[in-house]
């Protein structure tokens, strides 16, 4: 059994399937024949037949002028009836009035056209774009060129709407000059930044602090004026970059910033001098116009293009036939002879004044001193000697006689020294033969000390027998108890107990190790239990003053008679 289409042109948009009852019978188709039915589904597969169309011919968008670069501002769709990739589009933008702005990007999964932002919009620069747009197929039926063009154009209408933005500087970044030492507050240039929008509101500066460089400038909030806060120095910082911030007076908080480069140019304020410290020498044997040493200068000054230094000897020393500057232009200048020969013997150094100076403007100078050595060379110009030995040389020295001649001084010296040393010697052997008994050994302390008192002043230690401390037991500086008793006179009966008192002290000095030697003296310090006499005070007394009779005071002697005056008066003015 064939199935074959029974109509022309069927179309898949329309209906996509279709059900077909099939029967069959055998018996060629006769009576009493038996049949069987199917049922055949038939599916209309797709062809691109089909263009895409956009629904409708102008899209209209509106876009904020703070939108930002690359983002999506928004979307159209053509439609394609077809299926798969048959319905696959794509969009784009006709060349023409405001398309440079914008592009336009498919969108694979809704098959959507996305217009993007190329460029940022403003405004006040332009408050709307059209442009037309084209949708095409990728996947084109070479079957169906003859139904038309497969793909649809539409017009795209963009309206910019108007924001709120911050002020915009006339430049992407300044840069300025100034001369250092420029006086404080002295203007060096401005900026300018405008608000764009419609209401065009005032506009203040001010300086983006970020570290104690800024503080050089100072800026006008309203003017944006910049000026020099602090004197500038080139040798110092050669230039300054900091920022500037601009803020709209009805939003502050809508800023934008720019860089300002501010160089400090130089001012001829340093002389030039002699880049490094020469140390030149010229042969006794030179020629004139001999070229001894070539020098160089630096300048401390930003040096500008072109900037030349000139050589020249002071008018002094131009005078005098030893030396002369041959000046190079390039900078550069060489030290020349200006005779035959020179004479260590006569001069060993040469003093050269040069004077340098720059083409700046002001000019500036300076005299700097070039020290010449004299030395001795060979015949090919190659130094063998600038020292002092060598100038001795020629009169018929040899370095032999001359270490012969140091070697005598110095033993000169040392005789010297072990003279003196001797007779110094000698003095205090003599002075301490006088001073000194070494048989007796008499040690002179020359010490006073303070008196009975003073227990500090000497130290007695040094009289005793380490012997008697090691041992402890008894001292050997004095004779035992047991071979010798000391003789005691009787002491009459009323001092018995400073006899006692006498005894037991002296027992204890005798034992005590510590003790100074027996021919020093101890003091006891008793007094005693009382007198005889009684106490002569009249505190106890029982009688006043004026009951006393001092007339038995003329009775004791010539010794009280003063006393016995002095009292006699008291009792005849009464």
């Amino acid at each position: 059994g064939v199935i074959r289409t029974a109509l022309p042109n069927m179309d898949r948009e329309v209906k996509e399937q279709y059900q077909v009852l099939i029967q069959a019978k055998d018996m060629g188709g006769q009576l009493g024949g038996l049949a069987g039915t199917t049922t055949v589904n038939i599916t209309l597969t797709d062809v691109n037949d089909n263009p895409p169309r956009f629904p409708k011919s102008i899209f209209h968008l509106k876009v904020p002028e703070s939108s930002h670069v690359g983002s999506a501002i928004g979307r159209i769709r053509a439609v394609d009836p077809d299926f798969g990739k048959n319905a696959e589009i794509e969009y784009n933008i006709v060349p023409g009035d405001g398309g440079n702005l914008f592009d336009i990007t498919t969108d694979e999964n809704t098959q959507e056209g996305v217009i993007k932002l190329k460029k940022p919009l403003d405004f006040e620069t332009k408050k709307a774009y059209t442009f037309k747009v084209e949708a095409s197929n990728l996947h084109l039926d070479h079957r169906f060129h003859s139904v038309g063009p497969f793909k649809d154009t539409a017009t795209v209408k963009i309206n910019v709407l108007d924001m709120d933005e911050p002020p915009v500087f006339s430049k992407p970044m300044y840069t300025m000059e100034v001369y250092e030492d420029t006086p404080v507050g002295t203007i060096i240039g401005a900026v300018t930044a405008q608000d764009l929008d419609a209401g065009s509101s005032s506009v203040r500066y001010f300086i983006d602090w970020k570290n104690d460089v800024d503080s050089y400038f100072t800026i006008d909030a309203i003017e944006g004026t910049i000026a020099t806060n602090e004197l500038l120095d080139r040798e110092s910082t050669a230039q300054y970059n900091f920022s500037i911030i601009a803020s709209k007076v009805s939003n502050p908080l809508l800023t934008s910033k720019v860089n300002v480069i501010i160089n400090v140019l130089d001012v001829n304020e340093f002389p030039p001098e002699i880049s490094v410290p020469y140390e030149t020498s010229v042969c006794e044997n030179a020629k004139s116009g001999q070229v001894i040493q070539t020098i160089t200068a630096a300048d401390k000054d930003l040096s500008p293009a072109g900037q030349r230094f000139s050589f020249k000897l002071t008018s002094e020393a131009s005078n005098k036939p030893n030396f002369t500057v041959h000046d190079y232009r390039n900078n550069t200048a060489g030290i020349e002879t200006r005779r035959n020969g020179y004479s260590r013997r006569q001069q060993e150094l040469y003093f050269l004044p040069i004077v340098i100076e720059d083409s700046s403007y002001p000019v500036q100078s300076s005299t700097n001193t070039l020290t010449i050595r004299v030395c001795r060379c060979d015949s090919d110009g190659t130094i063998q000697s600038c020292n002092v030995e060598a100038i001795f040389l020629p009169v018929g020295l040899s370095t032999g006689a001359l270490i012969a001649i140091l070697l005598c001084i110095v033993i000169l010296l040392v005789i010297v020294v072990l003279y003196v040393a001797l007779r110094r010697q000698k003095k205090k052997d003599t002075l301490m033969t006088s001073k000194e008994d070494i048989r007796d050994n008499v040690i002179h302390y020359d010490d006073e000390g303070g008196g009975e008192e003073d227990t500090q002043a000497f130290d007695i230690g040094a009289l005793r027998n380490p012997k008697v401390i090691e041992d402890n037991k008894i001292r050997r500086d004095i004779k035992p108890d047991t071979l010798r008793f000391p003789r005691h006179r009787p002491p009459a009966e009323d001092n018995t107990d400073i006899r006692d008192f006498i005894n037991q002290r002296l027992q204890e000095n005798d034992v005590d190790p510590s003790a100074p030697p027996y021919d020093s003296l101890a003091t006891y310090a008793y007094e005693g239990n009382g007198s005889v006499a009684e106490s002569l005070s009249s505190i106890d007394s029982l009688t006043t003053e004026a009951d006393q009779d001092y007339d038995y005071l003329s009775d004791w002697g010539p010794r009280f008679k003063i006393l016995a005056d002095m009292f006699g008066e008291e009792e005849s003015y009464k």
